[in-house]
């Protein structure tokens, strides 16, 4: 009888977290940091940490290829997370002449290294865990729910960094959800590596970093992307 009263108690114990504005369609919640509202690019860098050369065209975010500097021309956010609640809608262009991965490929990098890939995968076929919303290189996600090139799509994501050893090396893996046009496809997955061909692990903070692709048959890919923010999570 006195732990039922105990565990009743410390259910009414503690202080009750803070209202935050939810936002809705188009409108960020209140407490996120918003990287792009459609106005300007202030908040992104190139890996230099110089201005992008990307465009905004009617409240949208268009990367442009450097064709000179070939992955040079990724934007990095200027703020840096780490857990993290991330919104990102973009739009694919159509590219009938591609294939696999030449067709509309680009990504989202948590802290600059862990890749939600961005990729047309509307009847097109390619390597699964390199597939649109794939964990870049090691995870498929549950279900493909892309829609058809042109269309606006949206990523939201819930990711917590791995912890690492000081050696270098992974401790206990990072953590991933993520949303993909409002269908979950990957539910608390393991973050284990690396996407961007860097070793070792990574837990303090970087940016978000939206890619500018490039291959040989693909040179140019104009992704578009709009209302992109962050919600640290503490």
């Amino acid at each position: 009888m006195k732990r039922v009263i105990w565990m009743l108690a410390g259910v009414l114990v503690g202080q009750e977290p803070p209202w935050v504005d939810p936002g809705g369609a188009g409108k960020p919640p209140a407490d996120a940091i918003v990287l792009f509202d459609g106005k300007d690019l202030s908040h992104w860098v190139n890996r230099d940490g110089e201005p992008i050369n990307w465009e905004v065209r009617d409240g949208v975010m268009v990367s442009r290829t450097n064709l000179d500097r070939a992955g040079r021309n990724h934007a990095y956010s200027r703020e840096k997370f780490s857990a993290a609640q991330v919104h990102v809608e973009f739009n694919i262009p159509l590219m009938a002449q591609a294939t696999g991965q030449a067709r509309g490929n680009s990504g989202v990098y948590l802290m600059g290294r862990y890749e939600i890939q961005i990729l047309d995968s509307y009847q097109n076929s390619t390597y699964a865990n390199g597939m649109g919303a794939a964990l870049y290189g090691q995870r498929i996600p549950l279900v493909n729910a892309s829609r058809l090139p042109d269309q606006w799509q949206t990523y939201d994501i819930i990711f917590h960094p791995p912890k690492c050893h000081p050696d270098g090396y992974f401790g206990e893996p990072g953590r991933l959800t993520l949303l993909h046009n409002g269908v979950v496809v990957h539910a608390h997955v393991p973050v284990q590596g690396s996407s961007a061909r860097r070793g070792g692990c990574l837990d303090q903070p970087g940016p978000l970093m939206l890619q500018d692709h490039h291959l040989p048959e693909a040179k140019e890919t104009p992704m578009r992307f709009r209302n992109i923010w962050v919600r640290e999570l503490r």
